[in-house]
């Protein structure tokens, strides 16, 4: 079998992504699909509250909102998003991210070559 490049998920099956995170009281889950120098792809679910303060990425960075809904800071702006809806946070500006309510996302982080 050849290494993956995908782990945590199951290969050639189909998925609903939110059921591959589940919601914890009083925490952050995630689950790493993968992490190189090219690209991190993460499942995060959010309890109501909780929240990533301020921080820069080296990459450009893809939230897909999964289920419930984000307040999320990109330098001065704050943007509400819900379920659906997709923002891309750029690279080397700060950015927070915030549970209005409980909330799953898929983080796309693509690194500069």
């Amino acid at each position: 079998m050849p290494n993956k490049i995908l782990k945590n998920i199951d290969l050639s099956a189909p998925l609903e992504l939110r059921s591959l995170v589940e919601y914890q009281p009083g925490q952050i889950v995630s689950r790493t699909l993968a992490q190189n120098r090219a690209v991190s792809l993460t499942l995060f679910a959010f309890d109501t509250g909780e929240e990533i303060s301020s921080h820069e990425s080296k990459g450009d960075a893809m939230v897909q909102i999964l289920d419930g809904t984000a307040k999320i800071t990109i330098g001065e702006n704050e943007f509400l998003l819900s379920a659906g809806q997709t923002i891309v946070m750029p690279a080397g500006v700060p950015h927070a991210l915030f549970a209005e309510t409980p909330f799953q996302m898929f983080l796309t982080v693509v690194f500069p070559s």
